[in-house]
């Protein structure tokens, strides 16, 4: 089954982008906002992954899903790992005054621990907004020559062509499966023990993955016919940086050299308001 993920690009500005940016432009944040402590710079940095996500026009009702999953998992890691547990060992909590302690843990929650807290958060939701327009404003077709002009291994990019054409293709095949057994009698239970939740998916699970291993071995074997590997593959799409490429492109690195010059010279720490 031949089904391509979302692409949600259009014409906007980050949609008429080469899809290198899209690709090089995360790294750069990466590096900039990695191990950032200070709250007030990496509130800087979120509005600038906020312009560059909205830059992609990707509509919130066709994500607003995604951006659930992600804000709920996200937040449940920031709040277990930051304030639940002994995790965070950082020298302005033992300056910073004690709000209160955890009624399980025991745990002194200063205002420094808030604000670290807050930094993580901001800096995973930042991130996630500078990875959206990966997923969603590169053009499906363009995946394997994007990783293959920035000199990464053939194998290599077309195993990531193949994984992000593979992810939606059996979402639509579990969901012919399902209508299929619906038809043949098939009622999911509504029950809360999740031993007998596993086993009424069984009539599910084993046609999706007796399925999902056919169609790896059909591309396997396609892949294999037309001699994949055996030379140098050319690729009949060429991509081209424009001005504005250049641009935006030593934006971000320009971004990623100052904060990393920020961090390594001792200027970043822990902002206790």
């Amino acid at each position: 089954m031949d089904v391509t993920p979302r692409y949600l690009g259009g014409d906007s500005f980050l949609g008429r982008r080469d899809p290198r940016v899209l690709l090089l432009v995360p790294v750069f944040y990466l590096v900039a906002v990695a191990r950032l402590s200070d709250l007030r710079v990496i509130l800087l940095c979120g509005l600038v992954a906020l312009a560059y996500y909205l830059s992609a026009g990707i509509p919130w009702r066709a994500v607003r899903a995604n951006w659930a999953f992600v804000l709920t998992l996200m937040t449940i890691t920031v709040v277990v790992n930051s304030v639940f547990t002994d995790a965070l060992q950082i020298e302005a909590a033992a300056e910073a005054p004690t709000l209160f302690s955890m009624p399980v843990t025991g745990n002194a929650v200063s205002t420094a621990t808030l604000s670290y807290s807050a930094t993580l958060l901001v800096r995973f939701v930042s991130l996630a907004m500078m990875g959206f327009p990966v997923a969603f404003c590169i053009a499906p077709g363009d995946l394997g020559v994007t990783f293959a002009r920035l000199r990464v291994s053939q194998r290599l990019a077309f195993g990531v062509d193949l994984t992000f054409r593979f992810l939606p293709s059996t979402a639509a095949r579990m969901q012919e499966i399902v209508d299929a057994q619906r038809v043949r009698g098939y009622n999911h239970p509504r029950t809360s023990n999740p031993v007998r939740r596993l086993k009424s998916l069984k009539p599910i699970v084993i046609p999706l993955t007796v399925n999902s291993l056919i169609d790896a071995e059909d591309t396997s074997n396609a892949m294999d016919l037309r001699g994949f590997g055996a030379k140098h593959r050319t690729w009949m799409r060429e991509l081209v940086f424009d001005r504005t490429d250049y641009l935006v492109l030593s934006g971000f690195a320009a971004l990623a050299a100052a904060l990393l010059a920020f961090k390594i010279f001792g200027s970043d720490v822990v902002w206790v308001p």
